[in-house]
């Protein structure tokens, strides 16, 4: 009976070890992601939007209201507490320590500076419009350097990852939008589902267009034996399970921001004072 009780007593002492050394895990290849100096970007990208959406949906009448509203709906810390249970969930069982080890590796601490450099220059319109540019007078010259992009794309369904996320997101927008009573009758869930199905071709297209300009942007400076490593891994079953993982963590961010700008779009439509 003193053993039994002893060996209950180990694993419940254990149990909490185990979920630490985990969460210490995963903070630590957060940090070797970049990923909270990424969700900085995003507010700055949101905070564009915000604007964008100013003009189109509110006549630029949305003032300082708005913009302390989208200020608020982008906070990165707000953000990065909704990311971080839902990526160390889905990152439960996986090899860790692989991911760990690329990251820390020569190939993958360059290549993951070089996606948040990347991602930084993009917030200039000029340098997203040159890279769109070289995106498509690239796309059909055949060239080795494509060939490998492809590759990495087709490693993870990064396409399909990505026009996914954005049908998400635009879902959660038109269900902010009828909660905030924007329209009058409300369309009904198909109607919404009807709409939001009929931007998938545009959505492919945009998303197409934004990956790999991006990735075109980010892996230049890598070699082709680089890059080979980085498909490599993104292709094992490491990086599969971190590409999921950052994509459903990603998609959960999206969907939750996409249905507050939709609500508080449509609460500023009516003038209500937030």
């Amino acid at each position: 009976m003193l053993k039994r009780f002893f060996l209950i007593v180990l694993f419940i002492s254990l149990a909490p070890l185990a979920n630490a050394q985990g969460a210490a895990k995963v903070e630590r290849l957060a940090n070797l992601l970049h990923l909270q100096p990424m969700f900085d970007v995003m507010r700055q990208e949101g905070i564009t939007y915000g604007d964008d959406l100013d003009r189109e949906m509110l006549g630029g009448a949305g003032g300082i209201g708005w913009q302390r509203a989208i200020n608020e709906i982008y906070q990165p810390e707000r953000i990065w507490l909704t990311f971080l249970p839902v990526f160390q969930s889905e990152l439960k069982g996986a090899d860790i320590d692989a991911m760990i080890a690329f990251f820390e590796s020569e190939p993958g601490a360059k290549i993951a500076a070089l996606e948040l450099e990347a991602r930084q220059a993009l917030l200039d319109k000029t340098i997203e419009n040159a890279s769109k540019e070289r995106f498509h007078a690239l796309s059909e010259d055949g060239s080795n350097r494509m060939r490998l992009l492809n590759e990495l794309v087709d490693a993870n369904d990064l396409v399909e990852f990505n026009v996914m996320s954005a049908l998400n997101a635009s879902y959660a927008f038109y269900t902010g939008m009828i909660e905030g009573r924007a329209f009058d009758p409300a369309p009904s869930d198909a109607d919404v589902l009807k709409e939001v199905w009929a931007q998938e071709d545009e959505i492919r297209l945009d998303s197409t267009e934004w990956l790999y300009s991006y990735m075109l942007l980010a892996y230049e400076p890598l070699s082709d034996d680089e890059l080979r490593a980085y498909i490599d891994f993104s292709a094992s079953k490491a990086g599969r399970a971190l590409n999921a993982a950052l994509f459903s963590a990603y998609d959960g961010v999206t969907v939750n921001v996409s249905k507050a700008l939709g609500l508080t779009a449509a609460q500023f439509m009516h003038g209500e004072d937030l």
